[in-house]
């Protein structure tokens, strides 16, 4: 028993190792801003997932488009086997499931939950003590499977509304939506008539005087990206706050991001998104590899356009989960 229990942690630690190299080199093709730019739209449709596993899974499914396996060279919504099958949908023979990294958890009581040291872990079926606060924590990563829609066959999925835009416009209640943002952080948002006053910007954030600025003399949709631009600056650029000094020369790239995946949920032409040259700003952050760096930003991106989206009250492009399955807990989802 104990030997079948160390092969099986064994091929599952070689399935990991061999998942973070796939996960390396996909992330290594990313080396200009349009790639970029094109893995970020991407991800926009896939939020709900971490940016890794939104890398993995366009990855495969391009692999599986090259191959004949599926028919559109995009996912549309992915899922797991059994997901899958409680929408009354099953996986097709033969169709490979995508790879992708979902959390392992553990249970873990403390009696005084602000010592950081006082947490131990609890065994399986193991009770806490009198007194004792349980908390579920992520403490590792596991290889698990997802398929996308084209692998599957049954009942019809269900698509839900999605905006459509004429060139230029910006998407309904989108602008009224990031301003509450904006103001709900502090600052005030004010309309320029031109880029002459406020240096020849699209627009500025003023930390000293707490206001937002965007010139008016652009059309609707570069306005409403601009303000999704400076929205990303206030939440993640501060000057107290400690992860804006972490990650010195890439905030113009984080906030074009954070604008990037919010406009693409939104139906957007991201073509008007501009980012430099990843391994330009991918490089300037010390002591760590470019690809850590791609990584992170990725995520960090991902994290700050997903709570942005969460309270804005539009209609917004599907997140890659299939109408009408309900999710598992946080903790237990594959993310």
């Amino acid at each position: 028993m104990a030997t079948a229990r160390k092969d099986a942690q064994a091929a599952r630690e070689a399935r990991l190792d061999e998942l973070h190299e796939r996960l390396t080199g996909a992330v290594e093709q990313l080396v200009s801003g349009e790639d970029w730019a094109r893995a970020l739209a991407f991800a926009a449709r896939f939020r709900t997932r971490s940016f890794s596993n939104s890398v993995l899974i366009w990855e495969q499914h391009q692999g599986a488009y090259g191959a004949g396996l599926v028919s559109a060279p995009f996912p549309s919504y992915v899922a797991g086997y059994r997901q899958w099958q409680g929408l009354s949908r099953q996986v097709q023979k033969g169709q490979p499931g995508y790879q992708i990294l979902a959390p392992v958890t553990g249970r873990f009581a403390s009696s005084n939950p602000a010592d950081a040291e006082s947490w131990r872990r609890l065994s399986k079926g193991e009770k806490p003590r009198s007194g004792e606060v349980v908390r579920t924590k992520m403490v590792g990563v596991r290889p698990a499977y997802v398929w996308d829609a084209s692998q599957t066959v049954g009942e019809p999925i269900p698509e839900p509304p999605s905006p459509t835009l004429l060139e230029g416009q910006a998407p309904a209640g989108l602008w009224d939506g990031l301003a509450k943002q904006v103001e709900a952080a502090g600052f005030s948002v004010v309309r320029v008539p031109h880029e002459g006053l406020i240096d020849g910007a699209n627009g500025m954030t003023d930390y000293a005087a707490n206001t937002v600025a965007v010139r008016e003399n652009m059309d609707a949709a570069a306005q409403v990206k601009t303000l999704a631009h400076e929205l990303a600056h206030v939440v993640m650029h501060g000057p107290d706050q400690e992860d804006a000094r972490q990650h010195r020369g890439i905030g113009e790239v984080e906030a074009e991001s954070v604008a990037l995946m919010v406009g693409s949920a939104h139906g957007m032409d991201t073509s008007r998104y501009t980012i430099p040259y990843v391994s330009t700003w991918a490089a300037r952050v010390d002591g760590k590899e470019p690809v850590e760096v791609v990584k992170a930003t990725g995520e960090r991106v991902r994290k700050t356009a997903l709570a942005i989206l969460d309270q804005l009250d539009t209609t917004q492009v599907g997140n890659g989960i299939p109408p009408g399955w309900t999710a598992a807990p946080p903790h237990r989802r594959l993310r």
